[in-house]
């Protein structure tokens, strides 16, 4: 019998090769689980031919190893053969660690047959030496190989199984996996030779035909192989860092659009539900109020005198009030209950209750809660709110109603005094369905020339001569007739429309002093209101200079009148814009002196040219009284500061007299002459 040899070199680089495939494998494992479709189908196949390739190429390096005292050689084909049966059990290994599961009976059954395969190969590259006689083989160490390339290729499998997700410390078990997965194969192997008997006189038949001289099958099988499994690798790796990066970017993603899907949902400041998300609620709650025949209120709560304190404190210390009224609110209801802000001061409620009066109950502990002295870096500001309720069924079906009627309900809370519930009822319903169509019809209107001005005279104390003119704005409704100021102002200071009204009376107020003037009618000048809003609006200068000089009018003509509350809400923001009106060469007057909290040290600053008195201490004014008192010491301080003083609201010959008694320059009211229009205000001076 020949005896043959091992050099030990080439057994240890069988084993490398060994590991090596056996890593590629458990790494091409973790590609194929982490790939679909297509992807998955490419990294099996070329999963396959990697694994299939290391395995193989071990074998016919321990065949390399393995010297007999004959020369020896391999047939082509029957190489190929044994190439093509280590790819097929390979990619067959790994089709078996790619499925969701691998119970012990598909596990023992892909065991056999990886194992057979794995088996069919060795002896099939062993047959590729054509030995003449053949070998022979010993039957203990023969089936100790198959069994052993069984177990090792279920080991192998439930490794690759347990190992193909990629995480954390992966890849140390891995190595860990391959350098025992690499014993497994080479003793298999080496197993599979000890069986191998080559009788004496045996030649080798592949080396005396055509078949591959050893040396030339080891330069191809070893750079074949190394070729084949570092590019596998490369590729392995280079995926996998895709991977992570796309895992990475993925991630990424869904958290920047769950954030925004967030702020989409919820309010900036105080991260409370927002409008859309409260409709969404809402009209869940409403499906399920409908199928179950539940009942829920809805709760509009306005924070009264917010905007004051923005004004006073700033917006800085009025985010931090809203941020604590949130908090509060929120304390105080059920785990079930919707808190949302609208926006502003304004926040919704909506709670499941029994009825109008768990619902009033609730406002009531809302009030409460919001009327706790809040704790600011400027010490304590009190502040209160008005709640209106709807109730589900009663007050509204739709989203759109029990809004509509919660917030009809909270108006008419803060017209009883504020701080204070309301719940809905009908007629809540009908003044709001008034005001906006009210509100719509006051947009037209300036389309329509539906607005006029009336003009009042103001006379020099006690009955002339004329000293100027107020212009008083009316709207002729094309259905309610003639509607007041004191109906439509405060809609169009709300709708923003007063600064396109607040133009056109200006512009109008100028043309038509033009025109008197035209025809020979002389009047010292014309008077007209500025709201609050218009005061403070960018566009105010270019409006009257406009105005001024499209109808060639002098400034000196031209008197401002903006109410003293009006003129002390900033006092120095005021002051700055009163002095570039006085610039322009335009009077100033401060209307309804008296109402207001006027300092003496701003008053004294201001540009202004007169005073009106309010008509308040007009209407009851009589000798010896306290308006009397009043309305002197306001003509002593006009006297003062060298500023004329009218007072509105004369209706009766007694306070002509009386006004004229104590000083007043100048008189206007219903006795001296009422508004009328310019044609008739013509008339009377002709």
């Amino acid at each position: 019998m020949l005896i043959g040899s091992y050099q030990p070199a080439l057994v240890a680089t069988s084993y490398l090769v060994a590991a090596l495939a056996a890593y590629v494998a458990l790494d091409m494992a973790g590609r194929i689980d982490a790939s679909r479709g297509w992807a998955a189908r490419g990294w099996l196949l070329g999963g396959a031919i990697a694994m299939g390739v290391g395995i193989w190429s071990m074998h016919f390096i321990g065949m390399l190893a393995f010297r007999l005292p004959i020369p020896l050689g391999y047939d082509l084909a029957i190489t190929l053969y044994s190439l093509l049966i280590a790819i097929a059990s390979a990619g067959y290994a790994l089709w078996v660690v790619s499925g969701p599961s691998l119970p012990p009976r598909r596990l023992a059954v892909a065991a056999m047959v990886l194992g057979a395969g794995i088996a069919a190969m060795h002896y099939v590259g062993m047959a590729a030496m054509r030995m003449l006689p053949g070998i022979d083989y010993h039957a203990g160490w023969f089936a100790a190989s198959i069994l052993i390339a069984m177990v090792s290729a279920g080991a192998a499998l439930w490794i690759a199984f347990r190992l193909r997700s990629d995480g954390k410390g992966v890849f140390r078990r891995r190595v860990g996996a391959a350098l025992v997965m690499g014993f497994a194969i080479v003793g298999m192997h080496y197993t599979g030779m000890a069986a191998a008997r080559f009788p004496p006189g045996s030649i080798c038949g592949a080396a005396l035909a055509d078949g591959i001289p050893q040396h030339w099958l080891a330069s191809l099988v070893g750079t074949t192989t190394f070729a084949i499994l570092a590019m596998a690798l490369v590729v392995a790796i280079l995926d996998r860092r895709l991977q992570e990066r796309t895992s990475l970017l993925a991630s990424s993603l869904h958290k920047a659009n769950q954030e925004l899907t967030y702020l989409a949902l919820h309010d900036n400041l105080t991260k409370l539900p927002n409008r859309l998300l409260l409709e969404d609620r809402l009209e869940h709650a409403i499906r399920r109020a409908g199928r179950g025949g539940g009942r829920f209120a809805l709760l509009f709560v306005d924070l009264d005198g917010f905007k004051a304190v923005n004004d006073a404190y700033g917006h800085p210390i009025g985010d931090k009030l809203l941020l604590q009224i949130a908090a509060r609110l929120a304390d105080h209801l059920r785990a079930g209950d919707t808190l949302a802000r609208l926006g502003g001061d304004e926040f919704v409620v909506l709670a499941d209750v029994d009825g109008a009066s768990d619902a009033a109950a609730l406002a009531e502990k809302l009030l409460l809660q919001v009327a706790r002295p809040v704790e600011v870096e400027h010490g304590e500001i009190n502040i209160t709110a008005s709640i209106g309720v709807a109730l589900f069924g009663t007050d509204g079906a739709t989203a759109r109603e029990l809004l509509a009627n919660a917030d009809a309900a909270m108006y008419s809370a803060k017209e009883q005094g504020r701080n204070a519930y309301c719940l809905f009822e009908p007629s809540m319903n009908r003044g709001a369905h008034e005001e906006l169509a009210l509100t719509q019809d006051l947009r037209r209107a300036l389309g329509h020339d539906e607005f006029s001005l009336h003009y009042q005279p103001k006379l020099r104390a006690p009955a002339g001569p004329l000293t100027g003119v107020e212009a008083l704005l009316r709207w002729h409704h094309p259905e309610q007739g003639m509607v007041m100021p004191d109906r439509f102002i405060p809609l169009a200071e709300k709708t923003g429309l007063i600064l396109e009204i607040g133009r056109w009376v200006i512009n109008e107020a100028c043309r038509q002093l033009a025109q008197w003037r035209a025809q020979g009618i002389e009047i010292p000048s014309v008077s007209v209101n500025l709201s609050a809003t218009q005061f403070r609006s960018p566009g105010l200068f270019g409006k009257i200079s406009t105005a001024l000089s499209a109808h060639a009018v002098p400034a000196s003509s031209l008197v401002l009148e903006i109410t003293e509350s009006t003129a002390m809400h900033d006092p120095e923001a005021s002051l700055a814009i009163l002095q570039r009106l006085a610039d322009l060469g335009v009077g100033i007057s401060i209307d309804d002196f008296g109402t207001g909290y006027s300092s003496l040290l701003y008053l004294k600053r201001l540009p202004a040219s007169e005073l009106k008195i309010d008509r308040a201490f007009v209407r009851d004014l009589v000798a010896g009284g306290e308006d009397a008192a009043i309305v002197s010491a306001i003509i002593a301080l006009g006297r003062t500061l060298n500023l004329t003083v009218i007072a509105e609201g004369v209706e009766t010959e007694a306070q002509q007299h009386l006004l004229t008694e104590l000083g007043c320059t100048s008189l206007q009211g219903f006795h001296l002459g009422r508004p009328c229009p310019p044609t008739e205000f013509a008339a009377r001076l002709a």
